[in-house]
């Protein structure tokens, strides 16, 4: 008999240890497999962390141990799910991150291998089936048959789906003339690009390679202005690796706001890639999957769930834009691909590569400490200048159009002469929507979400309200709910209205529109980028996906229509963010032969984030902004983590949040900052009260010392979840 140690699939802290089952089966369990259990009375998965063959039976380990054990149900798997690395991996992220393992294994590995119960009906292998020939001796054959068994030895292989008469085929198979051949089926259609020789390197791109490849350090953080020729660093350096026999794993952002950099890696190594995103059908995730881990693909280009691919014999992890937030995880296990890359690249003896026009701020500060090896591209490709720009005060009503309260004359004038010189803008806000805010104007009631809390934006184009949190929608009412006044006012704005604004204010031009609204249909973004550049459309207006990673050679003009969106944010990195957002879509003009313009629009005219953004000064914007984080010390000054308590009860989560927050003080005594309870921008998750505490400390070892022992004592509560983030990005 087997006694088996099974992590359930429920991640909640009070579950966060190993269950034994009983098998008395004949196949021997591996560890790293997934098993069907049964737990409370329902049917679970569960995931095997231990194997024990004992000669006892199951009433005297029940009698010793004092509680019941189950028999497990099946086996699911018949290898294990994780190779070594992984294994390897999964500890280590787990103890960094103080995550449920359930969870991290969870992150790890696609829905079709993941230990979740829906993962048993998640989409398996799927093949082709072929007809080939075993013999073309046409003696003893129908014309019918002749006829079918010529055709497939002229075609070498024939699918048989493609075949109609299936009786014929039938009598070929029965008399051993031909056979089938089945052949794993690959669900993701990805376009052939024909090969392209790369380009001739500049100067500077060849003094960063050669800097890169002449030092030994682990961790390298290039810092390059927008247009500086960074992408094919990438590729050059992947280029080497593959010819050392390793392998290359390539991140971006999001891979649906990037798509020339999965386009250059597929011009540049064609078969030789694999694509993970959160875009791909669960079909597809598992398909990808196992083409990497069976090794056919020695490239891997995918989003931060990537950073977890089962490649071998890895020679070199890249981060693209490694600011950028969607690199950190927003829900269990909390992780950041950027410490899981250097985790993965100290295993395999990898060099990681960050890199972005705006590192942010932890990033750099280790450069200037040469725990990173800082590279640098500081001019655009064929010295080509960076935009002019050009900040308008929207407080003085004589930079205001009269026709638009949204446009400022200087913007207004500037798209005028870019469509009279056929050539193209792009026009950012970074909020979707038609109005963020509707309330009654008799009684001051604000729509808000009933499940976060967080005031609804109207949408005309479906008429409808819309938490961008939780994605709760209802139907813009007729009346107000407290007073039933029927006066109801619709204040601010986002990309819907911008776009009917240029389509009034500039009737001959032709727009588009690209925020994730307009993007739902994941196959929209990529048509509307292609479209764009195919100058199908005049001025682009969209969110911060069209800051980023695109290269449009006809735009001339960026303009920024409210800059201040996020600097009011809650959040110690809202400066960071805004300098970033503005630096990085300043950057999407002028990038060919034509020089190029950006209009910054802002009721903030002299915020340091914002002028520093218009000069693309990331110098002088780093050091302020490290100034003001040394005074409130924050990252990198200090290391954070944030709790979390959620809970359906807000008097018992607020006691207990209390509760820790005075046990945090008795352990760290003066040795951190403890702030909190504090109730999040966002007070309700689902129906679930929150309460926040946010630490900083200097000693990361002792924190993690204390915490633990702090989820020893908090976490097996059930009146409530605790949740862990460590070196969280927002607070």
């Amino acid at each position: 008999m087997q006694i088996v140690k099974v992590l359930i699939e429920y991640a909640n802290r009070t579950l966060n240890r190993p269950f034994s089952y009983f098998y008395n089966g004949k196949v021997q369990i591996q560890k790293g497999v997934r098993v069907l259990v049964n737990f409370n009375h329902r049917d679970i998965v569960g995931y095997v962390i231990d194997v024990e063959k004992t000669d006892k039976s199951v009433s005297e380990i029940e009698e010793e141990s004092g509680y019941q054990l189950n028999e497990i149900a099946s086996i699911v798997d018949q290898t294990p799910l994780l190779d070594e690395e992984l294994l390897a991996l999964l500890d280590e992220v787990s103890t960094y991150y103080l995550a449920p393992k359930i969870s991290v294994l969870q992150a790890m590995l696609p829905p079709s291998l993941s230990p979740r119960r829906s993962s048993l009906k998640a989409p398996k292998i799927a093949y082709d089936q072929f007809y080939e020939i075993l013999d073309d001796n046409e003696e003893g054959l129908t014309a019918k048959q002749i006829e079918l068994l010529r055709f497939i030895k002229q075609e070498g292989r024939v699918l048989k789906r493609d075949i109609k008469s299936k009786s014929v085929a039938d009598k070929l198979l029965e008399a051993e003339r031909i056979k089938i051949v089945k052949e794993e089926k690959r669900r993701l259609k990805i376009p052939d690009f024909e090969y392209e020789e790369p380009p001739t390197l500049t100067d500077d791109q060849n003094a960063v390679i050669k800097e890169f490849n002449e030092s030994s350090d682990p961790v390298y953080l290039l810092e390059g202005v927008t247009g500086s020729g960074k992408t094919e660093v990438y590729l050059s350096l992947s280029e080497q690796v593959l010819k050392q026999g390793k392998s290359v794993l390539m991140l971006v952002p999001e891979i649906s706001l990037t798509p020339m950099m999965v386009e250059y890696f597929l011009h540049r190594f064609k078969d030789n890639v694999a694509i993970l995103h959160s875009d791909l059908t669960p079909a597809e995730k598992y398909d990808e999957y196992r083409k990497i881990a069976k090794g056919e693909c020695r490239v891997v280009v995918g989003v931060r769930s990537a950073i977890f691919a089962p490649l071998k014999n890895i020679g070199l992890i890249i981060l693209d834009e490694e600011h950028t937030e969607s690199y950190k995880q927003d829900t269990l296990p909390f992780y950041h691909a950027r410490e899981i890359a250097i985790m993965r690249g100290r295993y395999n003896k990898a060099k990681v590569l960050l890199a972005s026009a705006t590192p942010s701020l932890e990033s750099r500060a280790r450069g200037q400490k040469g725990v990173y090896h800082m590279l640098y591209l500081k001019k655009r490709i064929n010295n080509q200048k960076l935009p002019s720009t050009k900040i308008v005060n929207m407080l003085d009503y004589n930079n205001i159009d009269r026709d638009s309260y949204i446009f400022s004359h200087a913007l207004r004038d500037a798209i005028h002469q870019v469509l009279a010189r056929n050539e193209q803008a792009i026009l950012l806000i970074n909020r979707r929507g038609f109005s963020t805010h509707v309330n009654c104007r008799s009684c001051g009631h604000v729509f808000k979400c009933p499940t976060c809390g967080i005031a609804l934006t109207y949408h005309k184009s479906d008429n409808m309200l819309k938490c961008h949190h939780c994605e709760y929608v209802e139907p813009y009412p007729e009346f107000c709910p407290e007073c039933g006044g029927k006066h109801l006012l619709k204040t601010g704005f986002g990309t819907e209205k911008i776009q009917e604004e240029v389509e009034r204010l500039f009737p001959s031009a032709r727009t588009l529109r690209l925020d994730s609204d307009s993007a739902k249909n994941k196959s929209k973004i990529p048509e509307t980028i292609e479209a764009f550049r195919k100058k199908e459309a005049d001025i682009l207006i969209g969110t911060q996906m069209i800051a980023k990673g695109h290269d449009f050679p006809d735009v001339t003009l960026v303009g920024i229509v409210l800059a201040d969106i996020g600097l009011s944010m809650p959040s110690f990195r809202s400066n960071e963010r805004a300098f970033q957002l503005i630096t990085q879509a300043i950057g999407r003009s002028g990038r060919k032969e034509k020089p190029g313009l950006a209009i910054i629009q802002t009721y903030m005219p002299s915020h340091y984030a914002i002028t520093f953004a218009a000069r693309q000064d990331y110098e002088l914007f780093y050091r302020k902004e490290m100034e003001m984080r040394k005074l409130q010390f924050y990252p990198p000054y200090s290391y954070l983590t944030s709790v979390t308590v959620r809970g359906k009860n807000e008097e018992s989560v607020v006691e207990n949040t209390y509760r820790i927050v005075d046990y945090l003080n008795d352990e760290f005594l003066d040795e951190a900052q403890i702030l909190g309870p504090t109730t999040p921008y966002i007070p309700i998750d689902m129906g679930f009260h929150l309460r926040s505490v946010l630490i900083k400390y200097r000693d990361p070892s002792k924190a993690h010392r204390i915490l633990e022992k702090m989820i020893d004592i908090f976490g097996g509560n059930s009146q409530y979840e605790l949740f862990i983030n460590v070196d969280p990005y927002n607070f």
